[in-house]
């Protein structure tokens, strides 16, 4: 993948001011599109033609580039249908039969059919996919979360590791490490033994990615990449291996840099940081919630990261043991114990009585409050106490008209208030009916899919994400507009309907 070039390299000048002169419309655009020559003769005409005093730039780019539909996915859309037909209409939509290798690309093909998020995602995205394979898992359709997660284990065998998506500009880095979820999801179904064994070198091979560097670390020398060293042992943040602007926000990152006296390698690398969190962008990962360039996503360790690590952690061992490799089965449990002592210790504030962030420099709070105080829940790692008081606070605090909230900052961000998410209602959901809150599960459910169905009854869509707060509302913020499609929405919200019996 390393001799694989991406559009900056590959179209340097053109790259640079097709993307900050804002001709298109969304910035991923011209990331995706695909050249209609050789990228060495559509610079070399660039070079001739940018010279003369008529040359029109528009005209240019739609003359040596296909650029994808600006709406992305696009459908036939009516609230009149029952909305499980709908789902089961956009399954169809969202589907992508196995990758042709298409030369000069952004796109990295894939040997198997998938599914996309919708919308201007047109391309699998690695943790969407298995809050959408949820409802795939409900909807009958074992055979496409098998091709999805041969598909995952695919990349993790070319690069070493699950990217964001897979285009080639999403290389430098991942998002929250959900593989061994989707391999027990699979095993549920054909059994654990063969399912487990199967992606054993898979697993082996995230969890490497996500703990490169740690034996080399000290007290001195505390952080490399993912990894962080802690009292007691290994913590792990978000990461990612570039310090230059996205390609696919390149215009939106420049200028933020433009704006702020901080180092732009370093704000870079903490935006791309947060795009690696799958929260992008919130007020998380702000030092101060209504300053984007305070944004210090490298210098946090996040409690949801964490508690999936656990449980990759848990699976590995489990596959270890079934491969009969005893010894690497109790190194694996050793460390799942050491990380969920240390998660009980460290990230569980009394004060707020939740689980929070916390500062790499001092592993204090971050002072924020988000739902990935439920993780811990989720996956089963919070003491009782613990649960009692989180499921309390989720209840209380974050449980509003429409379902959870994101978090209780209200800002210009997307992964803030009044919005609400799907992933993250259903890891509220299970995370209470793991520590048998089931009313609390059931009514912040109920809500989440009330919602969901009312927006479908007036617009006839589902869409990425809601707002919450205010159910005469579309939710907003962020550096798009709503999407529609929308993949872990039917996922979750087809699960939900399934666990209420609706």
């Amino acid at each position: 993948m390393s001799s694989i070039k991406t559009h900056d390299q590959l179209y340097p000048q053109l790259f640079e001011r097709v993307q900050l002169s804002g001709l298109l419309k969304d910035s991923k655009q011209f990331v995706d599109a695909t050249p209609t020559m050789a990228p060495d003769q559509i610079l070399e005409l660039y070079g001739a033609e940018s010279q003369r005093p008529n040359f029109n730039l528009r005209e240019f780019v739609e003359s040596y580039f296909t650029l994808p539909d600006v709406k992305g996915v696009s459908y036939q859309e009516s609230s009149e249908r029952h909305v499980r037909d709908h789902i089961d209409d956009l399954w169809k939509v969202l589907s992508r039969p196995a990758d042709v290798n298409s030369q000069f690309s952004s796109l990295i093909p894939l040997p198997k059919p998938y599914l996309v998020p919708g919308g201007r995602f047109r391309e699998i995205f690695y943790w969407d996919s298995y809050f959408t394979m949820l409802g795939l898992y409900d909807s009958g359709h074992v055979d496409v979360i098998k091709s999805m997660l041969d598909n995952f284990a695919h990349l993790i065998d070319q690069l070493g590791f699950v990217p964001n998506g897979n285009r080639n500009y999403f290389c430098t880095r991942s998002q929250p490490p959900v593989f061994a979820l989707m391999v027990e999801l699979l095993a549920n179904h054909d059994g654990e033994e063969p399912v487990y064994l199967q992606y054993l070198p898979q697993l082996e091979k995230e969890y490497s990615f996500w703990m490169k560097g740690y034996e080399e670390l000290s007290f001195e020398n505390s952080c490399s990449q993912r990894v962080v060293k802690v009292k007691g042992g290994h913590l792990n943040r978000y990461w990612d291996n570039s310090d230059q602007p996205r390609l696919e926000s390149y215009k939106e990152d420049v200028e933020l840099a433009q704006k702020t006296s901080r180092s732009s390698a370093g704000l870079y690398r903490d935006i791309r940081a947060a795009c690696e969190s799958g929260w992008d962008f919130s007020a998380r990962w702000f030092r101060q919630e209504d300053d984007f360039s305070s944004i210090e996503t490298t210098n946090i360790l996040p409690v949801d990261l964490n508690s999936l690590i656990y449980k990759l952690e848990l699976v590995l061992s489990r596959a270890y043991e079934l491969s009969g490799n005893q010894e690497a089965s109790k190194r694996l449990a050793r460390a799942a114990q050491s990380r969920k002592d240390l998660i009980q210790e460290y990230f569980f504030d009394r004060s707020l009585g939740i689980f929070v962030d916390l500062r790499i420099r001092d592993l204090k709070s971050t002072g924020v409050s988000s739902l990935a105080t439920a993780f811990p829940l989720f996956l089963n790692l919070a003491s009782q106490e613990q649960g009692q008081s989180v499921a309390k606070a989720l209840n209380g605090n974050f449980l509003k008209a429409g379902g959870w909230v994101t978090t209780l900052s209200s800002t210009q961000q997307q992964w803030d208030s009044p919005n609400g998410w799907a992933p993250l209602q259903w890891v509220c959901y299970q995370g209470l009916k793991n520590y048998q809150y089931d009313e609390f599960a059931s009514e912040g459910a109920s809500r989440w899919v009330s919602n969901n169905l009312g927006v479908y009854q007036d617009i006839g869509k589902l869409v990425e994400k809601y707002n919450v707060v205010d159910l005469g509302s579309l939710a907003g913020g962020g550096e798009y507009e709503v999407q529609h499609g929308f993949g872990w929405t039917n996922g979750v919200l087809l699960k939900l309907m399934n666990e209420l019996n609706l």
